[in-house]
Order: C-alpha cells, then structure tokens, then sequence
C-alpha cells in the first residue's frame, strides 16, 4: 500500500520535502494558502525529476499522486507523515501544529522543518505533544541527506524509531540529536562561518566570491567526504588527533575570528554584499543555479558512492532497496535508470564507455537471474565476457530514463550469449545495441569451466524461451 505524506508549506523546503517523499512513490497532499504554490511546488519538482534518479543505478518507484489542498482537514486525511514547513515564527507553528493535531491521525508522525526553534517549544500547548518533533532538512532536501532529528522526553522512543525508520526509507540520514539546543547541530557551524564571512566582506578583506572560492576550492571538499574531525586527525599525521590538538590547539586564544561579535547589518553592508554576489552570479537565474548546484551535487555524490564514503555509502545503501526482480520474458527488461551528468562527455551526450558500463551491469542483472549471484561468485565461478560488439544509433542525454531488453541468444554448456537493445523509455527509441558473449569459468584456475546445474538449467531454459523472438 503507497504511503501518504503531507507537506503543510509550499516554499522551497517544503517543496523539497514534497519531492523527496513522491520520488519514493509516496502520495503527498500538499497545503499551502500561497496562490503561487502549486506552480513553485512543480518548479521544483521539475528539478528534482531530472536530479534525484541519476544518484542511483536502478530507476526508482513509480512516483505516487501529487495533490494540493485548500484546508489543513483535508490535507492531513490518511497522513502518515506530516511536515510542516511555515516561516519560523513560533505563533503560526503553534497554530499550525493545533489544526493539524485536530484532524490527523494519532499515529502519525509531525516533523518540523524548523532551523531555530527547539522541540519543547514547538511542543508547548500541543494536545499531543509526543508527536511533535523536529526534522530539519537541508536544500536541497531531494538531494542532501541529512535530517537533524530532535526530540524531547515527551517523544517515546517508539515515535523516535519510526521517524528514523521512515527517513531511511527515503534514503535520508537521520542524525539523531541527544540534547535540544537551540539552531541544533549543523545551522551553528553555518552561523560560525557566516559570521565570520560577513566581517571578511565588511573589513575590505575578501569579495563573496573570493570566500566562496576559499570553500570550494578547499576545506568544503575535503569537509564533504571526511567532515571535520576526521579531517583534523589526518592533518596530525602519524600521532593522530592528539598531535593536532597539541600543536593547533593554542590557535584557539588568538585572536583570529570574531564569532561572538556580530557586523552591524546597516544598509551599506547589506547593498555591498549584494553587489557582488550580483557580480558573482548575478547572470544566472535562481533556476539555473539550482540546477548547477543539483549536477555539481550528482557528480560528487556519485564519486563518493564509487568509493563507499559518507553520502556515497548511503545512497549504496539505499540503491538496494531499489533493484528490481527480474521476471522471465521475452525479452528480459535488465535495466531501468537515468543517465546521470557524469556519464557525459564533452559532446554533451553519453561516453562510449558508459554504454559498455550499462550493458555490463545489464548482463550482471541477468547473472543474477540465472543463479550467478554474488554468493555464487563468492564461492569461485562466474562468468567472462570475452567478446562485445556495440552499435550506437541514437544521442543519449543525461537526466534521460533508459531501459536495456535482454534476451539470451546462446545458453549452452559453458557459453551465455545475450542480445542487448538500450532503448529510451519515454517513446522506445533504439539508442543502441550489444551483442555480448560470455564464457563459465572458474575464479579459482581462471579457466572455463561448466556451470553448476541450476545456473546451466536456467540458462538453458531462457534461451529457448527467447528462441521464439
């Protein structure tokens, strides 16, 4: 049965939310008296569509139904989640979070976008206070994974553990917060740098592209993968975190920053900062930038995912929750994804390589369907490809939805021959064509070998069956 979430807000985090929980084939009934936000709330889906799948290497779920609603009643019927994301001023959450508690659920769980407040105050005057809790996102939410969940003691670890439960869902990381405190974890280490930023600028010392340049181009690289203590122990070389500490850690009585001095924000101030960030970016449009953020976030991510670290770990994680079971047709659809940037080249269309890269994980996919899983690799036999030939017919874009339809032309003994047809999925265009010939062998002699009689036997069995193509 498909979930249901609501999003009480139409702004960007809220738009955000929305396409995170219905890229993950949630219903989501969104609310938000803002005339404008049902055009917003598409914008950013528009974004999000092309952004999120090319994280993965299976497609995701089928969306679920995106429907908006002109009363809070009617927009929390059936929620299981409800996120409320409304300016941060406490008095219209309060009266958010009272209608909503009127008409939803008991069960169901309601999450603050908040960046400041803390949960008990949130909470204060709920008729259920349990079920309140902050889940605070960051921008964008359908592609940053991190959720700053914080409860009170009023919060039972069973509401805790579902909120957690449903966030991993998502592919979402829930950072559990042990204590409240007010801007909770990650928003103080912003402030602490913005602070600072906003002196650098105010003082003549750096324009805002010159402090962006000093992030992207150093420590927010190396923070990206490692964060910051982990990247600290590394600079301690050999003797580790305590070596740093002994050596950096008198710096901390210089006076070097200003953090408990904050700028006066005078108009002056303001119409400079606002110079040069028009100077910077100002040739982009807000949506532009956000898709330059968005491909700038894919490629990172994806690199990390290659290696196994930090957000690339998750979205592994995640991704295989996402493969499909395969089921015997004629012919076999193997693959289902995006084609995300990084697969481009400077054409602007797919890589030669990447073709290769698909139809192999296609082939493994119909491994995997044949018994040749991980576990019968583990145990020392799989398949070679020892020859290849790929026609390429058509341009393939990045953000594009593509299927592979796989039918094996040779099952006999120790050879599997499969046919490939890359197709895209919108109008079932021919992109291209491989013809793929594989070899059984033994990864313990490297040799051919003959299959184990289930492997053979179903080999044997698809082969006849995509004979009648």
């Amino acid at each position: 049965m498909t979930n249901t979430a609501t999003i009480i807000g139409g702004g960007v985090i809220g738009g955000g939310w929305a396409a995170r929980f219905l890229l993950n084939g949630w219903n989501v009934r969104v609310y938000d008296p803002d005339p404008e936000a049902e055009r917003k709330i598409n914008e950013v889906m528009v974004n999000a569509r092309h952004a999120l799948p090319m994280l993965y290497d299976y497609a995701l779920p089928d969306e679920g139904a995106l429907s908006f609603h002109d009363t809070i009643e009617d927009a929390v019927a059936g929620a299981a989640w409800i996120q409320e994301s409304v300016p941060e001023r406490l008095e219209i959450k309060h009266k958010v979070f009272q209608e909503v508690q009127a008409h939803c659920s008991t069960s169901s769980v309601i999450g603050s976008s908040t960046s400041g407040f803390k949960p008990s105050e949130l909470q204060d005057g709920a008729t259920q206070p349990g079920q309140i809790l902050v889940t605070h996102p960051f921008n964008p939410v359908y592609l940053l994974p991190l959720i700053e969940v914080v409860p009170t003691d009023k919060n039972t670890p069973e509401t805790i553990d579902r909120t957690k439960e449903i966030l991993s869902v998502l592919g979402l990381y829930p950072l559990l917060v042990r204590k409240e405190i007010d801007a909770h974890i990650a928003d103080r280490f912003l402030e602490a740098v913005w602070r600072e930023a906003l002196w650098l600028v105010k003082d003549g010392i750096a324009t805002t592209e010159e402090i962006d340049n000093a992030i992207r181009y150093g420590f927010g690289i190396r923070w990206a993968q490692m964060g910051l203590f982990e990247t600290y122990r590394v600079a301690g070389g050999e003797a580790g975190m305590k070596h740093f500490m002994a050596q950096f850690g008198p710096a901390l009585k210089w006076p070097w920053t200003k953090l408990m001095d904050v700028p006066e924000f005078t108009d002056e101030l303001v119409d400079l900062i606002a110079g040069q960030s028009d100077d910077q970016s100002g040739h982009l449009s807000i949506r532009e930038l956000e898709r330059k953020r968005d491909n700038n976030l894919i490629a990172m991510m994806r690199a990390l995912k290659q290696q196994g670290n930090a957000a690339g770990q998750l979205i592994k994680d995640h991704q295989k929750s996402l493969r499909p079971v395969l089921t015997d047709a004629n012919p076999i659809v193997s693959m289902r994804r995006t084609v995300p940037v990084d697969w481009t080249d400077v054409n602007g269309h797919m890589n030669e390589g990447r073709y290769g890269q698909l139809f192999s994980d296609a082939a493994e996919e119909i491994m995997a369907h044949v018994g040749a899983d991980d576990d019968y690799i583990a145990n020392g036999l799989s398949y070679f490809t020892v020859e290849t030939t790929v026609k390429y017919l058509a341009e393939t874009h990045a953000g594009e939805e593509i299927e592979v339809h796989t039918r094996i032309t040779e099952g006999k003994g120790k050879k599997l021959r499969c046919f490939h047809e890359m197709k895209r999925a919108s109008d079932g265009e021919l992109m291209a064509t491989c013809d793929q010939f594989m070899l059984h062998v033994s990864l313990e002699t490297r040799r051919t070998c003959e299959p184990a009689d289930h492997v053979r036997q179903k080999v044997e069995a698809l082969a006849a069956l995509h004979e009648e193509n």
